[in-house]
């Protein structure tokens, strides 16, 4: 994965972010999400095993799957600032 940024928000969400992992990959057990521990090289790995997709299609996945997840996070934050 090439954006570091990317990797980043990942990293530092992941706790969050594990459970939508679940979510979002149903074939990862919760052993595989245990092993990520936010590291996306491991998740992109576990994908690719899982779902016998390519590195590049695992990356793609990824990619759009922490953008959708991110935009969904700023458009919360906004609505409850928004609300006080």
């Amino acid at each position: 994965m090439k954006d570091n940024s990317l990797r980043d928000r990942i990293q530092g969400n992941w706790k969050q972010l594990s459970g939508a992992v679940h979510h979002e990959w149903g074939k990862l057990t919760h052993n595989d999400v245990e092993q990520i521990k936010g590291d996306v090289t491991v998740l992109a790995g576990k994908i690719q095993e899982r779902y016998g997709v390519t590195e590049a299609e695992a990356s793609k996945q990824i990619e759009h799957w922490a953008n959708k997840f991110h935009t969904h996070q700023r458009k919360q934050s906004k609505s409850d600032t928004q609300a006080n």
